[in-house]
């Protein structure tokens, strides 16, 4: 079992180190939203490609964020009538779930996506919109992202299995302390970026914030 956890330990670090790079996808899509927006404004010109990148970091940041939000709790668990039995009984139905119904999954998934992904490579599939982008790179993530989910779920089950053999402790508790934007801001300082940058950056999320608000006070008249 040590040597599992051990195993368990690569998996949770891989899916860290992943999670902190895909921080910084997010950071891009931000940027490359906002010079759309001010191109499209100031000069009525706009881009497929920029539209479609960004999809494409949103996609990344879903996807291979995926197996990331399992690690720190954050799929959603319907718990409304399991959250009453003991620790140990939820702990095994959790693994029951793991084992049974995403490991499944995630094979059917793959073996689904691959010749797809395969396929858009050899013809060089290209978007249908104008100056749009190759299409493979994007479906590539899907069995990408479903892969390292895979790990993420085997890494869970080693932990649970752990708990219940009384080796470890409880791995579903909430590790995630600070926010996905505090994690962001100090992502941000710790590179030592330039504070205009940062203003950028939080120009953008307030704009974002104005226009939300503005459509829910319309959607409301």
């Amino acid at each position: 079992m040590q040597g599992l956890l051990k195993l368990s330990g690569l998996i949770d670090g891989l899916n860290e180190r992943i999670a902190r790079g895909l921080i910084w996808f997010v950071l891009a899509a931000v940027f490359i939203s906002a010079l759309n927006a001010v191109v499209r404004k100031a000069f009525d010109q706009s881009s497929n490609a920029f539209l479609e990148i960004q999809w494409y970091l949103f996609a990344a940041v879903v996807l291979l964020g995926s197996a990331y939000t399992m690690l720190r709790q954050g799929h959603v668990k319907i718990d409304v009538i399991i959250g009453r039995f003991s620790k140990r009984t939820q702990i095994t139905v959790e693994c029951l779930g793991i084992a049974f119904f995403l490991f499944p999954f995630v094979f059917k998934v793959i073996e689904l996506v691959w010749p797809l992904v395969i396929q858009a490579y050899n013809s060089g599939e290209m978007s249908q919109n104008a100056g749009g982008l190759i299409r493979w790179p994007v479906y590539a993530l899907v069995p990408a992202g479903f892969a390292l989910l895979g790990l993420q779920g085997l890494s869970e089950l080693i932990k649970r299995i752990a708990f219940l053999m009384g080796v470890a402790d409880d791995p579903t508790k909430v590790a995630q302390t600070k926010t996905a934007e505090e994690e962001l801001a100090e992502e941000i300082l710790k590179h030592q970026v330039a504070p205009e940058v940062i203003e950028r950056v939080e120009d953008s999320m307030d704009m974002v914030a104005d226009r939300s608000r503005n459509d829910s006070k319309g959607s409301t008249k």
